[in-house]
């Protein structure tokens, strides 16, 4: 699953889901063991203050992040982006 980012210990990564039938954009987010999967929606678990700096960051990258889902459908790596700083 290609690294998308890494900021604060927190690892932002994408995959294409060409065969899943829900097809949703989202990332998955990885820190100290414990991972979410962001979309409309969070599942998994993180910190407060984890899910707050991932929030923020999506916010600030949903041009970016709609790309990358784009060109990982099409069979593309996707492009990495700017971490939180």
């Amino acid at each position: 699953m290609p690294e998308i980012t890494r900021f604060y210990g927190i690892i932002i990564r994408m995959h294409a889901e060409i065969d899943s039938p829900h097809h949703k954009s989202h990332f998955h987010v990885y820190y100290q063991g414990l991972q979410a999967v962001f979309s409309k929606m969070i599942e998994g678990s993180l910190a407060d203050r984890q899910r707050r700096l991932v929030e923020a960051w999506a916010e600030i990258h949903q041009f970016e992040l709609m790309s990358d889902w784009d060109l990982l459908q099409e069979g593309k790596a996707p492009a990495k982006i700017e971490p939180l700083q």
